[in-house]
């Protein structure tokens, strides 16, 4: 992509400030949407809740990416809780969507963060992007999540989901909490660890995304994992590899329930998915293994 003016909503989460440091690592203008007054000529509010932008910030952007919404295992899943990951989510796609479609001269594509969650669990089939939506809260929700972009769609903006997987990384996310347990030693398989984990690795995310940017044929969903999903026993072999720790502290179903109440099922759902049109468009993951994502992510 030549030089371009982008704008990122959900800019300071564990993707998006590693989206950030690549593009203006390479020259582009990031300008950030923040839920606060600006402080820096970089900084355009706008309010999920309220589905409110400042449009005038987004003039003369040649793209818009949507990384936010409510951290899915930042808390136990109460009722609340499960309409703040809703509502941020289907509230913020939608009122990002609204602007777009009412600028003079909007911008080429809007890149709108999804997930895998889609699908439900699939147990051991693998399914790509063709695959209807599974059954359940996330499930539903991540149908919504890219119904709220129909106004970008309608008013003839590029409009792709990236329908992320489990990312590893240090710094946050899920995997951001496996790192100091294994490290301590004290990491184990979840459940009967035959549950399907499909993973990309922070640095391969970063690149997709901008290969969706840059690739003008891509619209709609498209599957970001690595290519070989893997059970979570095999990530806690992986990990104990890689850690040069045992993994002999398995947490049974029944205490990940206890622990976790309803967020527990998704932690043992199993989710095999693959990256059929992320490959077909030619795309090279440079980590599609679990040892070299999780070795990676210690660089």
């Amino acid at each position: 992509m030549q030089r371009s003016r982008i704008a990122v909503a959900g800019s300071t989460g564990l993707i998006g400030t590693a989206l950030v440091r690549s593009l203006t690592a390479d020259g582009h203008e990031v300008v950030r949407l923040v839920r606060r007054p600006p402080r820096a000529p970089d900084e355009v509010q706008w309010d999920p809740m309220r589905q409110y932008v400042d449009t005038a910030g987004l003039a003369g952007c040649d793209a818009l990416v949507n990384l936010a919404g409510a951290g899915i295992g930042a808390h136990r899943w109460t009722a609340a809780y499960k309409r703040e990951i809703r509502d941020s989510r289907v509230l913020g796609t939608a009122a990002l969507a609204d602007a777009v479609a009412s600028l003079d001269e909007p911008p080429r594509v809007f890149l709108s963060a999804g997930a895998i969650g889609f699908y439900g669990d699939t147990g051991e089939r693998p399914v790509d992007e063709s695959a209807p939506p599974g059954e359940g809260f996330l499930p539903s929700m991540a149908v919504e999540w890219e119904e709220a972009a129909a106004a970008a769609e309608e008013a003839g903006v590029r409009t792709v989901f990236a329908r992320t997987g489990l990312v590893v990384a240090r710094g946050g996310g899920a995997w951001g909490r496996l790192f100091p347990l294994f490290r301590a030693g004290l990491g184990g398989r979840l459940g009967d660890g035959q549950q399907y984990w499909s993973f990309i690795a922070l640095h391969d995310e970063v690149a997709a995304l901008r290969h969706l940017l840059d690739t003008e044929e891509l619209s709609g969903p498209v599957n970001l994992t690595a290519p070989h999903p893997v059970t979570n026993r095999e990530v806690t072999a992986a990990m104990g590899r890689v850690l040069h720790r045992p993994a002999v502290f398995p947490v049974p179903a029944p205490v990940l329930r206890a622990v976790l109440g309803e967020l527990a099922r998704e932690v043992l759902t199993s989710q095999r998915v693959l990256p059929a049109r992320l490959l077909e468009s030619g795309f090279a993951f440079a980590f599609p293994r679990i040892e070299d994502a999780v070795r990676a992510a210690l660089t």
